[in-house]
């Protein structure tokens, strides 16, 4: 039990001193995408070789989070040369043992080949995919065993929130976080700063905060990730928030689907309480705070902060009429403060590292990295973490390595169902909040997904109408009855059924539900829509006027040729005798 901050660094260095330094040692990416492609059992198979020969002394083995590169997935890196292996197998490890750990030689037909140039990369930082990130938050992911705080320790972890409880005042913390420039990663971009004030300033005898780690967008997979390979980041994050807000109060609200991160997060604040981290005086300080999880059910509309907070309550997931404003009635009516699990981990690094230093980084409105789920016609997908300001065209093609299989570029979707579509005459658009809201989109906590010329942009836009009508609370009529008209406008597009009033009918539709409806999610229901609408209306029209589906996705809409009629039997027997 730490009751000190002196203690904190005491605890480092005896951590430094009674773990052997190995001469090489094993990182094993155990994120959820790499379990899902192996990576138990290639744990198991490097347990076996390292017992079998004898090496547990010289070599050590961590296992850890996401590394990142989904597409390569089980993968590990060698330290303390940074050798990289993907796609692995079981039974590649005893070659891997052998002629690697202890000959110093790499393995060349498991390191990452670039399919288009064909060079081989041996060490992970040189491979393009890494070369280009800023990786602020991810890098520790190839440091920290989730299941282990010692890790988060060495890597100055709490480090921060022991400056902040014994060197800083409440207002001191909001001003660092406010000069810094912070903006929520959650989708709308509100000055972290700012909203931390707005919610202090209110006068009541309690407040709360919330991270909503409900990530329920289609192809987003940030926050979920962080939460497995580096969940103590949020957590100090948050207690910090919770000393700069003037609460002792908070919760972790965590979809259900996502099981591994409900897992680590709760080790993680079970072992901050064990360690006077949570809890009654952290630290020793006067300061008291506690944080509780709640499991969502994987209802879409709990990402919406209203919904969520109701969900917590107890209560039927449905958003509520804003004002007033979380930060001024939220949770059982109090004053609440709401953000994602991307906002809460930049907290630490910020305070450890200095507001100066973070805001050098990015747009002048847009500070820091952002994290984004790069997803879809890629040649390379991941989780990929980029400085704001920087290109589309350098994440898809620098990053991403480019369109697959030969194929087209044709639109990225960025910001989820809440955001729009995006044709190759934005690739080099630099990205921040406000360019993006300009082209037609929007951030939101991260999605990017590409597509490619066999993508039909109206079944697309059906698709995504299709989601956010099923997903509705149905509390208000604009979002629950205009959803499923423009849904069912879209189907009888793609089948052949469209007519040319439909499309004006379309953006009355939108525009009526993006002004009437309750809450964030059903305003910006529409947005796939009408992004589509706006750079790709010729597509509709074809679809309308020509009956033609240019992507040939449309099934109703694709004529096949008929097929030839098979020869009587008279001519088949007449071409025999010939």
């Amino acid at each position: 039990m730490l009751t000190h901050p002196s203690q904190l660094t005491a605890w480092k260095a005896r951590i430094l001193e009674e773990r052997s330094v190995p001469k090489k040692t094993v990182v094993v990416s155990n994120g959820t995408c790499g379990r899902a492609s192996g990576s138990l059992g290639i744990i198991e198979a490097l347990d076996r070789e390292l017992d079998r020969r004898g090496l547990r002394d010289t070599v050590g083995m961590q296992v850890t989070g996401c590394h990142g590169f989904c597409e390569l997935e089980p993968n590990i890196v060698i330290y303390p040369e940074g050798i990289y292996y993907g796609r692995l197998k079981p039974e590649d490890i005893p070659s891997i043992i052998e002629k690697t750990i202890l000959k110093n030689k790499v393995v060349e037909p498991l390191v990452y080949a670039d399919s288009k140039t064909g060079r081989r990369y041996a060490l992970q930082k040189e491979i393009p995919f890494y070369r280009k990130q800023t990786r602020l938050l991810t890098e520790d992911n190839l440091r920290i065993d989730p299941d282990r705080i010692e890790d988060y320790i060495l890597a100055d972890g709490y480090q921060a929130l022991a400056k902040v409880l014994f060197d800083m005042t409440a207002e001191e913390v909001i001003r660092e976080i406010d000069s810094a420039g912070l903006r929520g990663r959650g989708g709308a971009g509100f000055p972290t700063g700012k909203k931390w004030q707005f919610c202090r300033n209110e006068v009541a005898d309690r407040r709360y905060i919330i991270c909503n780690a409900d990530e329920g967008n289609p192809g987003t997979y940030m926050d979920r990730s962080i939460l497995v390979a580096n969940p103590h980041s949020v957590i100090e994050g948050m207690i910090i928030g919770a000393y700069a807000i003037g609460t002792a109060e908070a919760y972790i609200y965590v979809r259900m689907e996502a099981p591994q991160a409900v897992r680590q997060v709760t080790i993680a604040r079970d072992q901050a309480r064990k360690h006077g981290l949570l809890g009654k005086s952290i630290l020793g300080s006067e300061f008291h705070f506690d944080i509780q999880i709640v499991e969502g059910a994987g209802a879409y509309v709990c990402g919406e902060e209203t919904s969520l907070m109701a969900s917590i309550e107890g209560r039927r997931a449905v958003s509520r009429q804003r004002p007033p404003f979380p930060a001024q009635s939220g949770l059982w009516g109090y004053p609440t403060n709401i953000n994602n699990v991307e906002t809460w981990a930049n907290v630490p690094l910020i305070i450890r590292r200095g507001a100066e230093w973070y805001s050098q980084i990015g747009t002048p409105k847009s500070k820091g990295t952002k994290i984004f789920s790069l997803v879809g016609k890629i040649r390379h997908g991941g989780q990929v973490e980029v400085p704001m300001g920087i290109k589309l065209r350098e994440i898809i093609y620098d990053i991403g390595g480019g369109i697959k299989d030969g194929k087209q570029f044709k639109a990225v979707q960025t910001g989820g169902p809440a955001g729009g579509f995006l044709p190759a005459e934005f690739l080099d658009l630099a990205i921040d909040y406000d360019n993006l809201v300009q082209a037609g989109s929007t951030m939101g906590s991260g999605g990017m997904i590409v597509m490619d010329e066999t993508t039909c942009m109206v079944d697309l836009a059906r698709h995504y109408m299709h989601f956010t009508q099923e997903e509705s609370c149905g509390k208000c009529v604009p979002c629950r009855v205009g959803t499923r008209q423009m849904h069912d406008i879209l189907v009888r597009i793609t089948r052949g059924e469209g007519k040319e009033e439909d499309l004006a009918r379309l953006e009355e539709l939108g525009d009526s539900i993006r002004v009437a409806s309750l809450c964030g999610l059903g305003q910006s229901a529409p947005n796939p829509v009408l992004s589509t609408l706006r750079h790709f209306r010729q597509e509709y029209v074809e679809h309308i006027k020509q009956r033609k589906c240019p992507a040939g996705v449309c099934k109703e809409l694709v004529s096949l040729p008929s097929p030839k009629a098979p020869p009587t039997g008279r001519k088949t027997k007449k071409r025999q005798h010939d």
